[in-house]
């Protein structure tokens, strides 16, 4: 009987560096797969927000929107089924820092509400929305 745990466990540690490699190529491909989905929205509408539902940040990016007029496309990342991997992919995006909320304007980063309140404040926020067709006015 010991002698089959024996194998077995050899045969699992052996197999191990494997799976784990599995799992590791099966997690890029899904981030790379994400990433490639947040460029694609990004690219589609004028403004794209990436937000999470209760996130009082990312409810205050979607009212500065609002309040100028602008309608963005919003995706809530806790409602959707790859949102992890949305989340790890707008990461890379951010690089390293906050991911949520992320802003996109003209298929272009801006960053979270700490970078739009900066634009906005500087002036910046609305020539941007107004090349990237989100405002007329």
């Amino acid at each position: 009987m010991s002698n089959l745990m024996e194998a077995s466990q050899t045969q699992t540690s052996f197999l191990a560096p494997l799976i784990d490699s599995a799992v590791y190529r099966n997690s890029i491909l899904k981030q790379s797969k994400a990433l490639k989905e947040v460029e694609k929205a990004a690219s589609e509408k004028a403004v794209v927000i990436y937000s999470v539902s209760t996130c009082c940040l990312c409810h205050a990016v979607k009212r500065l929107f609002c309040s100028l007029g602008v309608a963005p496309a919003i995706y809530e990342i806790d409602q959707e089924h790859d949102g992890p991997e949305i989340e790890r992919a707008l990461q890379r995006i951010a690089g390293g820092g906050q991911p949520i909320p992320a802003v996109f304007i003209g298929s272009r980063y801006v960053g979270g509400l700490d970078q739009l309140i900066a634009a906005h404040i500087c002036g910046a926020l609305v020539p941007r929305l107004k090349e990237a067709g989100a405002l007329w006015l």
